[in-house]
């Protein structure tokens, strides 16, 4: 038999913070949308590179192959760095990380678009991979 003496349970402590959180000026839901909308420019950045293929084919005269290359260091460091980043983040949160993968996201972009050679465009891909990652 349990106790009615047995203090709060986590699952009412957690919901009482919740709810001063989300009272205090709806600065959860500022946060939420914040976070949502540099989710939807960050999927809008990975069908970017995509898109200029054509044009970086014509500028860089790029074989086929070298196009699939830029493919697979995007989604290559996209895909690898996602569970490890998402480790890190899971054990010690820190405050600034998506800015960090936004930060990471507009070098590559900007790299990208200065870029005067092919090992320049595969960095940038890395850089836009690694941004890419933290969400």
């Amino acid at each position: 038999m349990v106790s009615s003496r047995a203090g709060p349970s986590p699952l009412n402590e957690s919901t009482s913070t919740l709810a001063r959180i989300s009272t205090a000026g709806g600065t959860a839901f500022g946060i939420l949308a914040a976070i949502s909308f540099c989710h939807l420019l960050n999927d809008m950045m990975q069908s970017l590179l995509p898109a200029l293929y054509p044009m970086l084919r014509g500028s860089y005269r790029l074989s086929f192959t070298q196009i699939g290359l830029l493919t697979f260091t995007f989604q290559f460091t996209a895909s690898l760095l996602q569970p490890l980043v998402g480790l890190f983040a899971d054990r010690s949160p820190r405050p600034y990380s998506l800015a960090a993968g936004m930060g990471f996201t507009l070098a590559g972009l900007l790299l990208l678009a200065f870029a005067d050679s092919y090992a320049l465009l595969l960095v940038a891909a890395a850089l836009i991979g690694t941004g890419s990652s933290v969400f």
